[in-house]
């Protein structure tokens, strides 16, 4: 089989963007963000700043790190534009965020060249045309394209030749691979697995005791390469979900009820758009150790109003506080619907009392959340997203992440 999927990847792209509005930034570290970095130039990250990271601990890894606060709009048109190009050799693309994308060009090979020749064109006409730097891998599969352009940069090209696939992969640190995040990198680390090759010779059942079932079987297969996955180039979002990295907050009510109450705001508004209420909903919440835990409860009937997602989502959280009391510290908090359906009428209940008549949809209560978030919604439309309201989020902690930031990032329904 023929290397033919490719994966692009715009390099440290908010900062790239602002180094390119402003050429006196060049050669200098700056991070896109504030309280949290968002994305980190090569310069900084030379100093060991990293996305994710609280800018307390970027200015003293790095002090003279310049902090930019954002152009969105030039991020989102060249993003675009980056994405277009991909679209100009083959219409088999898939995005997966503001600043990458999968394409196969399979089928384009006789216009324009072997895989390799087309990769090579689109990093000369993203950069000439748009000045920015951007990586690609090519490979047989979209986890090995993926790791290859991760390979490449900064501001590279690898190809994977299909004979000697797992020669290359075996030798490469474990975090590369797509779902190793830092708690499971550390967990492998503690068993002395630090390669993708170390990972692929452990023996299954021991890889499933110490990640669980369903991670455990999928990453012993990415680790051999196994990874049957096509382009999806329309898919249809099978959930929604929001996070707010709040960097080292106290874990008191004061700080994650507004938090969850203005995901829940973003995320809901969401679903009433698309008509597309919910019935399972997950939280996550991130420790300052970077552990994170997550609880879901599946609901009866779908929901999608903000008022009785927050209070579904806090008790949650509440039930992750209660089962581990001695975290005193939050750095995470995200919401997430799934399951998610096509709104067609909605079943109403009878008057029963019961105790959690506000949290169901088909209630008088439930129903008047519901007409409330459509008027709020409706004003937003008009006047804009800061018109109206919760006063609790708005008189709140001031956010770490602007919110224009988390909607480039967060993927639309």
């Amino acid at each position: 089989m023929e290397a033919n999927i490719l994966h692009a990847d715009l390099d440290a792209f908010y900062a790239s963007v602002e180094q390119l509005l402003d050429p006196s930034l060049r050669g200098r570290p700056i991070a896109a963000g504030g309280g949290v970095v968002l994305a980190a130039s090569y310069e900084a990250k030379a100093f060991g700043v990293r996305g994710g990271m609280p800018g307390r601990r970027a200015r003293e890894l790095c002090p003279g790190l310049i902090f930019v606060g954002g152009n969105l709009r030039e991020y989102q048109r060249l993003g675009d534009a980056a994405i277009q190009v991909l679209g100009d050799f083959t219409p088999v693309v898939e995005r997966i965020s503001i600043d990458e994308a999968f394409a196969d060009v399979a089928g384009c090979t006789h216009l324009f060249g072997p895989p390799a020749e087309i990769a090579a064109a689109i990093r000369r006409r993203v950069k000439s045309e748009l000045g920015l730097p951007i990586s690609v891998g090519v490979a047989r599969t979209k986890h090995l394209a993926k790791i290859a352009s991760q390979v490449a940069k900064p501001d590279g090209l690898v190809v994977v030749d299909p004979r000697h696939e797992l020669e290359f992969l075996h030798d490469l640190p474990v975090e590369l691979m797509w779902g190793v995040g830092p708690v499971t990198r550390q967990r492998l680390a503690g068993i002395g697995v630090n390669t993708i090759g170390e990972l692929a010779k452990m023996p299954g059942w021991s890889l499933e005791r110490l990640l669980g079932p369903a991670a455990g079987e999928k990453l012993n297969a990415l680790a051999w390469n196994r990874d049957p996955r096509k382009l999806e180039t329309q898919r249809r979002a099978r959930s929604a979900g929001a996070q707010s990295a709040l960097g080292r907050k106290p874990a008191a009510e004061k700080i994650f009820v507004p938090a969850l109450l203005h995901l829940a705001d973003r995320v809901a508004t969401r679903l009433r758009a698309k008509s597309r209420p919910g019935r399972t909903v997950t939280v996550r919440v991130r420790f300052a150790d970077l552990r994170s835990v997550t609880r879901s409860i599946t609901l009866d009937q779908p929901i999608s109003a903000t008022a009785m997602l927050a209070e579904i989502a806090e008790a949650l959280v509440r039930k992750v506080l209660v089962d581990h009391p001695h975290e005193k510290t939050i750095s995470l908090l995200a919401i997430a619907v799934s399951h998610l359906e096509q709104q067609a009428g909605l079943q109403l209940e009878l008057p029963l009392g019961l105790d959690d008549d506000r949290r169901r949809p088909g209630t008088r209560k439930g129903a008047a959340r519901w007409t409330a978030d459509r008027a709020i919604d409706k004003i937003r439309d008009r006047f804009g997203w800061e018109a109206v309201g919760y006063a609790s989020v708005a008189l709140g902690p001031r956010r770490s992440v602007p919110d224009a930031f988390r909607e480039l990032a967060e993927k639309e329904l």
